[in-house]
């Protein structure tokens, strides 16, 4: 560490802290779905999102590796994000009962399990390659929308066949130009404002149909994805 950076050091352990309270909140999302508080459950996983949005830009900032080589941040993340995006969400699936049978949730997990381990998940050009596993925004949404079991579990069954398909989808945080980065973090905080709104005080949120208009949010990020990413078997020809 130079002269320059005295700070380098403890900022990095700092980000690297900041990444790893993400799971102190999926477990505490766990606790509120195990004592039926789902509107917690939720406001937690949005916190764990808010989370996981910001500390790889923090990450990246600071030099967290050049600084703390000695922790893997790619690791550590990943690990985080499997409790977040896959674990607490399918436990979630089952305590709001949005899912027939417990037995679809290996669907999810499994699938989940695959893509986080392909060498390939985030590829050279910095998308995602397969469904990335946003299992709590589906969670969230089968909630907010008040889709029944039948529906949650075609969903859960169809995005997790969307895993194993090689569609690039966008990586928010690392696209450019930065404008466009900026445009979605911005519109993510809006997003997620929302959402949360609809859980805090649904009896307004409901006749202005806000869950419904967060919609728009996910859909600009499927049409990013598709007219910058999309099949990458296309994109190489």
């Amino acid at each position: 560490m130079s002269d320059s950076e005295p700070l380098g050091r403890p900022l990095s352990w700092g980000v690297h802290l900041l990444t790893a309270s993400g799971a102190v909140l999926g477990v505490y999302a766990l606790i509120a779905i195990a004592t039926a508080r789902l509107e917690v459950a939720i406001l937690l996983m949005l916190a764990a999102l808010f989370v996981d949005s910001v500390d790889g830009t923090l990450a990246r900032a600071v030099g967290v590796r050049r600084h703390v080589p000695e922790i893997d941040g790619r690791r550590l993340d990943d690990m985080v994000d499997f409790l977040n995006f896959v674990i607490v969400p399918c436990f979630f699936f089952w305590g709001a009962g949005q899912v027939l049978h417990p037995g679809w949730l290996a669907a999810p997990v499994l699938a989940s399990a695959y893509g986080f381990s392909r060498e390939d998940a985030k590829t050279e050009d910095d998308f995602f390659l397969g469904f990335p596993s946003y299992w709590n925004v589906l969670a969230i949404y089968l909630f907010v929308l008040g889709i029944g079991p039948l529906g949650g579990t075609l969903w859960i069954v169809g995005l997790s066949l969307l895993v194993f398909v090689p569609f690039k989808y966008l990586y928010p945080s690392k696209v450019e130009p930065m404008a466009l980065r900026v445009a979605l973090g911005v519109g993510g905080v809006v997003w997620a404002a929302a959402l949360a709104a609809c859980i805090e005080w649904p009896e307004w949120a409901r006749p202005m149909l806000l869950g419904e208009l967060t919609l728009g949010y996910p859909a600009w990020y499927l049409w990013l994805s598709f007219t910058r990413g999309g099949l990458a078997w296309r994109r190489s020809a």
